[in-house]
């Protein structure tokens, strides 16, 4: 995938490559892979890219963006039937898909139209029964015994597209990252595509967050990630498989919302509470600021847009984007906004209308109030917050419901990122008080140890980014986890967002500043600085400046009864990277079932023997040649081992935090 080429919408891809002869489908990945070297030159909505000496393709992308099979023009005598189209459309970003359907509310009038920041949730100071107030007052028109509607089941469209993603995700997974070439990619696209016109942007962009993953993958792009194209294949298929039976409150849930609606919420106080870096891998970057009404209720204000680190880094010196305002992202972080004709989205995120006025207030300490109730929720009750997966959907007595399109989140689900859900942002946010005690080596690098209420709590960068400070602020910080020669470890106020996983584990946000407990240090956007942390002691004194020693480093332990998730985990990971036929090969899958049901697990050894058994199964006509696999059967095989490793993850991570694991009903 280049950067450099502009992003090309789904079904252009598609319908280039479905226009190939079956000849120049097998030369496709080999094009592409041609085209990945080659010059790219900008010229208004005009890139050019040169095929070779003679030959130039055009790409025009009025708005930054390749709408039409038409706007992708090639000066070889082949054109328009040539490879290098279809090749050039490839290689390029997957656009945003426009918004085809009809009956999804728009936003107020004069609401523009930005990308949406990554998912997250409220503080539980506000009880999850509350409802926002167009919400409570429709619910007080209904009269008092009026006969509810039969619940909305999916069209016969959405099966359709349903049944289309479902076989091509398949397809995918069947075949792994290497196997999942340019022809396979465009059929993802197509059923993508075929999703959202039928009105399921959910499913559709956790399908591009799938095709986004699997060229990461082909490209050795070091941002890649196994998880992130594991949970995205997940999602898709279950979404599949889940919607043709779905009907009222689910049904809503599941399909997602094209847009967010915007409501009018009157009259704000809100007071800054921390900024944070937005770097996705579907190409959008930017800052997030999070803010806070008196009653603790989270809002947020993005500035996401296509781009990278750079930009994620450069955005939070730009004016925030409500009313006239002159406050930037890093100022509204430490300071406060008073709103007047405010809109709001089910996210809460504010909305940037014309009729929003604003002006700059007094912010708050995080040690003052409003903002200090966000810590003095029990570290428990944040845990079984955050631990609710966005694909639990409110049972048939909730009043809303809401989905992603995959972007953002992944913040992008997202967020893609680049990923909202019912109710506010803020959901996997944790507010921590912690003590600084060491540091552990991990693959990716050391993280803090943090003694959180006797818990001990791994605290991880968020971003590795070399353009972004998350790094560095981490390795400053891990000189405070002994106190700097003078005893225990340096007392900090948090803010961490939770990194499922069987011991407790976060990625720092930002934290208190050591020298100025009433400020903050907004870790992925500002640079701590030796000046920032407490000076050291004199010479002479006990603990000499001299003799300051980096934090003690502790080598990560297993606890010897700890259950083997991680075999099921495995198998789940090689299957949505190597395709079927890793799986297929003879090995030690009995001994490890065996293991898994010595331990308690026997509903996990029973998905790894069916999942080995689906991916060696292969039947042969009456002549002895081997007929096609049946990729239905293994991706059902795979979708069941892969929630079930969700879930048992989940439990673990909320049994390692002291905390309840969240009700499951939905599934």
């Amino acid at each position: 995938m280049s950067p450099l080429l502009p992003p090309v919408d789904p079904s252009v891809t598609a319908q280039l490559v479905a226009a190939l002869t079956p000849r120049l489908r097998k030369r496709l990945d080999a094009g592409v892979a041609k085209l990945a070297g080659r010059p790219v030159a900008r010229d208004g909505d005009i890139v050019r890219l040169a095929v070779d000496d003679d030959t130039d393709l055009e790409l025009h992308a009025p708005d930054g963006v390749v709408t039409t099979a038409e706007a992708i023009r090639c000066g070889c005598l082949l054109a328009p039937a040539c490879l290098h189209r279809a090749a050039a459309a490839s290689a390029a970003p997957v656009a945003e898909m426009p918004d085809p359907v009809a009956d999804v509310p728009d936003p107020v009038a004069g609401e523009p139209s930005l990308t949406e920041a990554p998912r997250t949730a409220p503080p539980t100071s506000v009880p999850a029964t509350t409802l926002p107030a167009t919400a409570a007052s429709v619910a007080d028109d209904v009269p008092a015994g009026a006969a509810d509607p039969a619940p909305e089941s999916a069209t016969p469209a959405q099966r359709t597209a349903a049944a289309a993603l479902h076989d091509a995700a398949a397809a995918v997974l069947e075949a792994g990252t290497e196997g999942a070439g340019a022809v396979l990619q465009a059929e993802l696209l197509r059923a993508a595509h075929t999703a959202r016109l039928a009105g399921l942007p959910r499913a559709a962009g956790r399908a591009v967050a799938v095709v986004t993953a699997l060229r990461a993958a082909r490209d050795a792009d070091p941002a890649y990630r196994l998880g992130d194209l594991t949970t995205a294949l997940r999602d898709v298929l279950l979404l599949a498989h889940r919607l043709p039976e779905a009907a009222g409150p689910e049904l809503a849930g599941l399909r997602g919302r094209v847009r967010q609606p915007y409501t009018p919420d009157g009259s704000l106080r809100l007071y800054g509470l921390f900024a944070e870096p937005v770097l996705t891998s579907t190409g959008y970057a930017g800052t997030v600021t999070w803010t806070a009404d008196a009653a603790g209720r989270l809002y947020t204000v993005p500035d996401v847009a296509p781009g990278g680190a750079e930009r994620a880094a450069g955005s939070a010196d730009r004016a925030v984007r409500i009313g006239d305002t002159s406050l930037t992202h890093r100022e509204l972080s430490r300071a406060g906004l008073a709103v007047s004709g405010a809109t709001v989205s089910p996210t809460g995120r504010l909305g940037a209308g014309s009729g929003v006025r604003a002006v700059r207030a007094p912010g708050a300490s995080w040690h003052a109030e409003p903002l200090d109730r966000l810590w003095t929720v029990p570290v428990a009750e944040q845990i079984t917050r955050a631990l609710a997966s966005d694909l639990d959907l409110p049972s048939e007595k909730a009043t809303d419901s809401g989905g992603d399109t995959g972007e953002a989140g992944e913040a992008g689900d997202g967020s893609d990122q680049p990923t909202a859900q019912d109710g506010r942002d803020g959901r996997d946010l944790l507010f921590l008080d912690v003590t600084l005690i060491g540091t552990v080596r991990e693959a990716a690098g050391e993280c803090l140890l943090a003694d959180c209420d006797g818990l001990t709590v791994r605290l991880a960068a968020a971003h590795d980014d070399p353009a972004l400070p998350d790094r560095e602020n981490l390795r400053l910080l891990a000189l405070l986890a002994h106190g700097r020669g003078r005893g225990p470890g340096t007392r900090l106020r948090v803010v961490a967002r939770l990194t499922p996983a069987p011991l407790p584990r976060a990625v720092l946000l930002a934290a208190s500043r050591p020298t100025d407990p009433d400020t903050h240090v907004d870790l992925g956007l500002d640079r701590l600085r030796r000046a920032d942390l407490p000076a050291e002691p004199t010479a002479g004194t006990s603990g000499d400046a001299g003799n300051a020693r980096p934090a003690p480093t502790v080598q990560p332990a297993t606890a010897p009864g700890e259950a083997p998730v991680h075999l099921l985990r495995r198998r789940v990971h090689q299957a949505a990277s190597g395709g079927r036929r890793v799986l297929a090969f003879p090995g030690s899958k009995e001994s490890e079932a065996a293991r898994l049901r010595r331990f308690g697990l026997g509903t996990a050894g029973e998905l790894l023997t069916a999942l080995h058994a689906t991916a060696a199964e292969r039947a042969r006509d009456p002549f002895g040649r081997l007929l096609p696999a049946d990729t239905g059967r293994f991706a059902t095989a795979w979708l069941g081992a892969a929630v079930y490793t969700e879930e048992v993850d989940r439990a673990l991570c909320a049994a390692s935090w002291g905390a309840s694991s969240p009700g499951l009903d939905s599934r």
